[in-house]
């Protein structure tokens, strides 16, 4: 069956809804910013939400809701990844997630690595957990992002017990390798620390990329790390509230079954039925044509670039929504998402919340439609005309 890409809900419609992205900014405002897209439901979450609206099916989470068995046909289906449903437990949200498993593997005071530019709340939840964060930048190659091994390596030599690893990575789109990976497993071993990765942009991975779990990275990597995912951003339910903590080995998995039973309580009943229905067979054809879509927007932002923003520094994202562009050069300082909200009114996600190897980017929400993308880049190499 061919693949065709997924239509975005008109503009009018979507300003009908009451989600961050569209009651943050005035209308005149294109919100290109927080990670929601514009999209509408795979029919298999709309129909099971629709059900359990009509039974009133809107309790407490039971013990086994079915996501667990989900998410495990869908690792194997779409990653060839065999997880064991018995090392899985539910709660909240992804961030959620990380936090009570870094309370358990580290104790007060404990440095935390992470890799930026990366996700701005990793520098708040770490703290959360009692973590000190510890910056190793990722490397800008000729060929990408890679994680800093040396760098790395020499964070565990001088204390650090945990990376918290984002895969792939927000805001660059990086799928890291299997070598990498595997690499980095052996690091945390040989420092007796521990990997915690957050994979909840993987079912984002563009066709013909290959996203390994850092769990599957090697044996090694299943002994030292756990995994934290959601199919909340993929299938853009975010506001249901169910995520999964995953391991792959006894010792982690004591871990995991040592966590407060209201860790697991803390679980949305309407996020994991939507988890099912996201996880589900029936909603890989949507999934497919998402990836269709944000692979043509990928491209097309690219294009925008070169023609109304020169100087614009863009590689395009193996994963995910979001695109990570440079505009130092342009001479917009440090943030120039302030400028381009102020007089363009599109609204981008502030580059320097990433780190301070953010400073002069910005990060775009492509999962839009075509014509509103093209319409914020005119709007933005606008300003680039005396």
């Amino acid at each position: 069956m061919s693949v065709t890409p997924l239509q975005a809900l008109p503009i009018d419609d979507l300003r009908e809804r009451s989600s961050t992205k569209w009651r943050t900014y005035a209308p005149d405002v294109l919100p290109l910013f927080v990670a929601e897209t514009d999209f509408a439901h795979a029919p298999a979450i709309t129909a099971a939400l629709e059900r359990a609206v009509r039974l009133g099916d809107t309790g407490y989470t039971p013990p086994d809701p079915g996501i667990r068995d989900a998410y495990v046909a869908f690792a194997e289906r779409r990653f060839g990844w065999q997880v064991d449903p018995a090392r899985i437990r539910t709660t909240c949200d992804v961030m959620m997630g990380v936090v009570e498993l870094l309370r358990r593997v580290i104790e007060p005071g404990d440095r935390v690595i992470t890799t930026p530019p990366v996700y701005p709340p990793f520098n708040d939840c770490i703290p959360e957990a009692g973590g000190v964060v510890e910056t190793v930048p990722l490397r800008e190659t000729a060929d990408g992002w890679e994680l800093d091994l040396l760098g790395i390596e020499a964070a565990f030599a001088g204390g650090a017990r945990a990376i918290l690893l984002c895969n792939p990575h927000n805001p660059t789109g990086t799928v890291h390798s299997r070598e990498s990976l595997a690499a980095l497993a052996e690091l945390a071993q040989g420092f007796g620390a521990v990997v915690v990765s957050d994979e909840i942009h993987s079912p984002l991975t563009q066709p013909g990329i290959d996203f390994t779990p850092f769990l599957a990275a090697s044996e090694t990597a299943a002994r030292v790390g756990y995994a934290v995912t959601s199919a909340s951003k993929a299938f853009n339910t975010a506001g249901l509230k169910c995520a999964l903590m995953i391991t792959a080995a006894e010792d982690t998995t004591a871990v995991l079954r040592g966590l407060p039973a209201e860790v697991e309580w803390r679980t949305g009943l309407f996020g994991a039925i939507a988890g099912v229905a996201s996880f589900a067979p029936e909603s890989d054809e949507w999934l497919d044509s998402l990836l269709l879509t944000l692979d043509q927007n990928r491209r097309l932002l690219a294009e925008m670039l070169a023609e109304h923003v020169p100087g614009a520094r863009y590689r395009m994202p193996d994963a995910g929504f979001l695109a990570w562009v440079d505009l130092s050069e342009l001479g917009w300082g440090e943030n120039p998402a302030v400028k381009i909200l102020r007089d363009a009114k599109v609204a981008l996600h502030y580059g320097p919340h990433f780190g301070v190897e953010g400073n002069g980017h910005v990060r775009i929400n492509i999962g839009c439609a075509p014509e509103v993308l093209r319409e914020a880049v005119e709007r933005i190499g606008a300003l680039l005309t005396p």
